[in-house]
């Protein structure tokens, strides 16, 4: 599912599906962002896995003195670079969040938001790890998914953006639970707070789980 993102899903039409998001779902995005700027300080080195066009690391690079951005999608990464054009302190590597080239103990935060953790369709463990490995003594991993408190207005999104053709045909018969399903192949499932609770009892780690808006689950793993 990665190569959705990566070759059906990039760059403009990865923008376009939040430009046409509903208020409701622009709130949510909002909040999450709101959020995470609230977590860092001004003098902290950044990196988001899965940084798309750079909705994200706009805020990001207001804030943060340093600001990294990875991605699968080469496209995605491109429209980045454009997007981000008047800020010099954010560098875009091409990079999978499974197996990050960076070395131990660089960044201060780790973010992955909107569902990362389910979306880059990678083992949770093993990308939480990985995290750990590049996140200073100090520092912090922050994720989040959706509520089940914002599934109808979710899929109700995700019906946007299949009639606009950015995504396949929904498929209303496996669309349910917190999982959107089109006939295309796309999957979109979601984290719940039990999810997180039993990742952080796996890897024993200090982590708190917070419930913003109504609409996303956030984790911020501690790392020690």
């Amino acid at each position: 599912m990665d190569e959705y993102y990566s070759q059906k899903l990039s760059a403009n039409k990865l923008k376009r599906c939040y430009d046409i998001a509903p208020p409701r779902i622009q709130q949510y995005l909002t909040a999450e962002v709101e959020y995470v700027l609230l977590q860092i300080q001004s003098h902290e080195t950044i990196l988001e896995l899965g940084c798309g066009y750079g909705r994200v690391l706009k805020p990001l690079a207001k804030k943060a003195a340093k600001v990294y951005g990875i991605d699968t999608s080469k496209e995605s990464l491109i429209l980045a670079e454009k997007y981000l054009q008047e800020f010099r302190n954010v560098e875009l590597q091409q990079m999978n969040a499974k197996s990050l080239t960076f070395e131990d103990k660089k960044f201060d935060s780790v973010i992955a938001i909107q569902n990362g953790i389910s979306a880059f369709k990678v083992d949770p463990i093993n990308l939480v790890k990985e995290s750990i490995r590049v996140t200073k003594s100090g520092g912090r991993i922050i994720l989040s998914s959706y509520s089940d408190k914002i599934w109808q207005e979710r899929l109700d999104w995700f019906i946007k953006q299949s009639e606009e053709g950015l995504l396949g045909e929904l498929d209303f018969n496996q669309t349910k639970n917190g999982k959107i399903v089109c006939k295309d192949g796309f999957k979109a499932t979601t984290f719940t707070k039990n999810d997180f609770k039993k990742l952080i009892s796996t890897i024993k780690v200090n982590a708190k789980i917070e419930e913003i808006d109504n609409s996303s689950i956030f984790c911020i793993i501690n790392v020690d």
